[in-house]
């Protein structure tokens, strides 16, 4: 079976085409700058990587270009497009109608429209995407998995916000989480390496990148996670802010005469680790610099890996202990100091990483001293391979 993967954005489209037989990676690429002349496409196929300009003004322009691609001659990933048997859509906010990976009809769409205010940069995109698919290749069949399905398994008491229960009712104002198919694939993974029922363990996951969550995974299952109604909650991430106190945005839009808007876009794009360290969103760039005696951005970094300790702790509490610590995403494969640092906060809790075996970036390992009471991972994600299983098991 082969599984098409698509990742709308509101001016990008990614995609990878799988071989489900074997889970190998026939053909990926990314469409960007959709909606303009300059457009461009870059097809990764048989080991090459070819750049093509094309203007595509809108989604089913770049998706009809995308498939045209799959079925060059040239490159020669499939004979037709009768080969791709299913269509997986990476999906973000479902609110509290969608609670797992679902079949695409108009019902879906509907919810995904419903909650459009919740993900406004993300779901009209996602609409364009399904909707572009629906025309190209009328009858196949579309599986749509949410980042914010796997959280839906959060208790009540976990979920909710301490503010008048009024805005829950009226507005669905409420934790959602969100990185969830790739929570539920390293932690699903986890348990294939250890050999293990997931049922039986308590998983930290830490998915580190742009955006960055940690979640509580008990028993296979989400029961908490640090982002909260949007991807904006949680630890600081690299131009995100993470959790604060609210007074503080009251407080600065009142000194400067801020729009919400005018807000938003502050907690959302200049703050952060870069917001206090005043560089480059670059992790990397912060890093080094703090390492070279730059004291902000050494304060950024500290303030960074004590969010994330904190959180792992707190998720101790949530789950009455923890087995497996796992890190994921581009911070979490490949920043060694990073993980160091957030580990040797831990240490009160048994928690002891090998310094020598946590010396390796983007690499399937165990890195935890073999004394070690908590076991530390790091298991590169891949939610392009969970979207296409999913879409596998849903079609059969």
């Amino acid at each position: 079976m082969k599984v098409l993967v698509l990742n709308c954005g509101s001016s990008s489209l990614k995609y990878q085409l799988i071989n489900m037989q074997t889970e190998e990676v026939l053909a990926s690429g990314k469409y960007e700058r959709i909606g303009e002349k300059e457009a461009f496409i870059t097809h990764k196929v048989n080991g090459q990587k070819i750049e093509i300009q094309n203007p595509a003004y809108n989604h089913t322009e770049a998706i009809e270009f995308t498939l045209e691609q799959l079925v060059n001659p040239q490159y020669k990933v499939v004979d037709s497009l009768e080969e791709i048997e299913a269509i997986g859509h990476r999906l973000v906010h479902g609110g509290e109608k969608i609670s797992e990976s679902v079949i695409i009809n108009d019902e879906v769409v509907k919810v995904l429209k419903e909650c459009t205010d919740l993900a406004p940069l993300h779901n009209p995109a996602s609409i364009l995407g399904i909707e572009a698919c629906q025309k190209i290749m009328p009858g196949k069949t579309m599986v749509g998995v949410f980042d914010t399905a796997f959280h839906q398994t959060i208790p009540e008491e976990k979920y909710i916000y301490p503010i008048p229960y009024e805005y829950y009712k009226k507005y669905k104002v409420r934790k959602y989480g969100f990185h969830g198919t790739s929570h539920m694939y390293v932690s699903k993974r986890l348990a294939e390496i250890e050999n293990k029922n997931i049922e039986d363990l308590k998983i930290v996951t830490c998915h580190l990148g742009q955006g960055s969550s940690i979640c509580a995974v008990d028993g296979g299952k989400s029961i908490d996670t640090s982002m909260g109604l949007s991807p904006l909650g949680g630890i600081p991430m690299v131009t995100r802010s993470g959790d604060m106190d609210p007074s503080v945005l009251t407080y600065i839009m009142k000194k400067d005469n801020l729009s919400a808007d005018e807000m938003e876009s502050i907690l959302n794009k200049q703050s952060g680790v870069s917001g206090i360290s005043g560089l480059a969103p670059d992790f990397r760039i912060i890093e080094e610099a703090a390492n070279n005696g730059d004291e902000r951005a050494k304060i950024a970094m500290d303030s960074f890996k004590y969010a994330i300790a904190s959180y792992i702790a707190k998720y101790a509490v949530a789950m009455n202990g923890i087995d497996y610590i796992v890190f994921t995403g581009g911070v979490g494969e490949n920043q060694i100091k990073i993980r160091e640092g957030i580990c040797k906060q831990l240490e009160f809790m048994g928690v002891e990483i090998d310094e020598d075996l946590n010396n390796v970036r983007s690499e399937e390992k165990l890195v935890s001293k073999s004394g070690s009471k908590v076991k530390i991972y790091i298991v590169p994600t891949n939610e392009e391979l969970m979207i296409a299983k999913e879409t596998q098991r849903l079609t059969k």
